[in-house]
């Protein structure tokens, strides 16, 4: 008997496009003569099964089920590939953890720690993982400039805290730009992040269990043709992804090493994809992604590939381990 999965792509953020892309990527990858496949659209506005002519039907929320031909489809595990909220802060983990539906992402606490930067490095921190300085701020709060810019300096970045894609992030080098940014990070969330800036060498680090294995993928070095690793330069094209990454033993050994602990300290399952910065030898987290891109062209397909795991295997080796 084929499986049913239904593959869910979209969401309510800004970063919904990504999504749809990654989702159809899983659709058109994963092996049909394994599974049954379902593409499910999730928006604020509606949730539907939309088939290969464009049709839509709507999901029933009460059991995540969909009619078709006069029978109800239901599930035996569902794709995760949605990028920011609902998908990646746990508020979809939460809902098939009460419906009893398996799924490819990690289970609602870790999804909503990880999605929350400022909560994430903060539980990290007594096991070791190195972070840049940081202040944080409540929608509401008082900016006090003198104190942020003492505490982070400058160039500092400025951040919403719950959002992924790099949305709503600037680098500031002039107190007088702080305000502005501030606003443009609010604008996302209503908790803002303002970290110090590190110079050095950037890498993304992608983990998946593999049989049961916590496994560490093929390192990709991030060189930005913009200013930072931004929008653009993450989707657009802006930047060179070299996998694998450009670096000494001892650094590629300490990443691993924090990569892997990362994602075992925390009880991970599904993939993960968490970006350092390296200070001489020392790997900072930046933040940790749980439902990182899916396309041809993003960075844990790029890893999965220099490790000789072609795509359609990847996303059948998370079908795998939800089901197991």
């Amino acid at each position: 008997m084929k499986k049913n999965i239904a593959i869910i792509m979209g969401g309510y953020s800004s970063e919904y496009k990504i999504s749809l892309k990654s989702g159809n990527v899983v659709y058109d990858y994963l092996n049909k003569d394994k599974f049954n496949l379902y593409r499910i659209h999730i928006f604020k506005n509606k949730w539907v099964y939309v088939d290969d002519k464009g049709n839509e039907t709507p999901v029933d929320r009460n059991d995540f089920s969909i009619p078709l031909n006069g029978t109800s489809i239901t599930f035996d595990c569902v794709f995760n590939a949605i990028h920011g909220s609902p998908g990646e802060d746990g508020l979809m983990q939460a809902y098939f953890e009460l419906l009893g539906i398996r799924h490819t992402s990690c289970d609602f606490y870790q999804a909503a720690l990880t999605f929350n930067k400022r909560d994430l490095l903060s539980v990290l921190k007594p096991y070791g993982i190195k972070a840049a300085p940081s202040y944080y701020l409540n929608l509401g709060d008082e900016i006090n400039e003198t104190d942020i810019i003492n505490k982070v300096k400058l160039p500092c970045f400025v951040k919403a805290n719950k959002s992924g894609s790099s949305f709503g992030i600037t680098k500031v080098y002039k107190a007088e730009e702080l305000k502005g940014a501030i606003e443009t990070a609010y604008r996302e969330d209503n908790e803002i992040i303002i970290e110090g800036f590190l110079n050095g060498t950037e890498v993304s680090v992608g983990v998946l269990k593999l049989n049961g294995k916590t496994t560490v993928f093929p390192i990709t070095e991030i060189v930005s043709e913009n200013d930072f690793f931004d929008y653009q330069a993450k989707y657009e094209g802006k930047s060179q992804e070299i996998t694998p990454a450009r670096i000494n033993p001892e650094q590629l050994k300490k990443v691993t090493i924090a990569a892997k602990k990362i994602y075992e300290v925390l009880k991970m399952t599904g993939f993960s994809r968490s970006e350092f910065i390296f200070i001489d030898n020392e790997p900072f987290l930046l933040e940790m992604n749980t439902t990182p891109g899916l396309t041809t062209e993003s960075i844990l397909p790029q890893q999965a590939k220099e490790a000789g795991i072609e795509l359609g295997m990847l996303f059948e080796y998370a079908i795998n381990e939800a089901l197991s």
